[in-house]
């Protein structure tokens, strides 16, 4: 049996009295799609935001490939790759001077074009970010993922508001980047979703 890429183990957040997460467990291996999956405010994105170690826990233990995000969270960062629901990319930059601007921050070399070849938008490589469809925008910010060549990536709910076409596109996206040997952890609402792309879920509701 292989050694767990995600162990999270009792975890807790609390805002005041308020918990969002309730002594929260469970594994995620490497190389399989790992599913979130249940209604807004079920605490699913506090989850993943936690592991990803953009908020603090309040109680609990998580590890990413051995290493315990609390005590460094640095290194964590390296091995990671992020999509968020709401992705803020500088308006008058094209994708590849995007791309280049990520792989800055991640001190990488990278062939940008390769990239933008790996999420069909090789075509749209000129263009602002703003001018983008709601699914190229989707496909792009998976690619600003992918800059630093992550074992782990996270994606929050990232279909959302998407139509039939475009989710099916990017389901097709996601299955790519799992095949390439990269663990996915995703957020869904969508009961299809989940089915169609996760290999396990964690069912959530009310922080459980």
């Amino acid at each position: 049996m292989l050694d767990p890429i995600i162990k999270v183990e009792n975890l807790t957040k609390n805002y005041g009295d308020f918990e969002a997460v309730k002594g929260l467990s469970f594994e995620v291996y490497p190389g399989e799609i790992f599913g979130l999956l249940g209604p807004h405010g079920a605490g699913k994105s506090t989850t993943l935001e936690i592991i990803e170690t953009l908020r603090e826990k309040t109680s609990g233990q998580v590890t990413v490939n051995g290493i315990d995000i609390e005590k460094d969270p640095a290194a964590v960062k390296k091995i990671i790759g992020v999509q968020l629901q709401t992705a803020g990319f500088y308006p008058g930059l094209n994708l590849i001077e995007l791309l280049d601007l990520f792989a800055g921050l991640y001190n990488e070399e990278i062939d940008p074009m390769a990239i933008l070849d790996s999420v069909n938008l090789r075509d749209k490589a000129k263009a602002k970010f703003k001018e983008l469809s709601g699914g190229q925008k989707q496909r792009f910010s998976i690619a600003t993922s992918l800059v630093n060549q992550p074992k782990v990536i996270f994606l929050d709910e990232p279909t959302t508001g998407l139509d039939p076409q475009a989710r099916r596109s990017l389901w097709e996206l996601i299955r790519s980047i799992q095949q390439r040997g990269t663990t996915i952890v995703l957020t869904t609402n969508y009961m299809d979703e989940a089915e169609y792309l996760c290999d396990r879920i964690a069912i959530m509701e009310k922080g459980k």
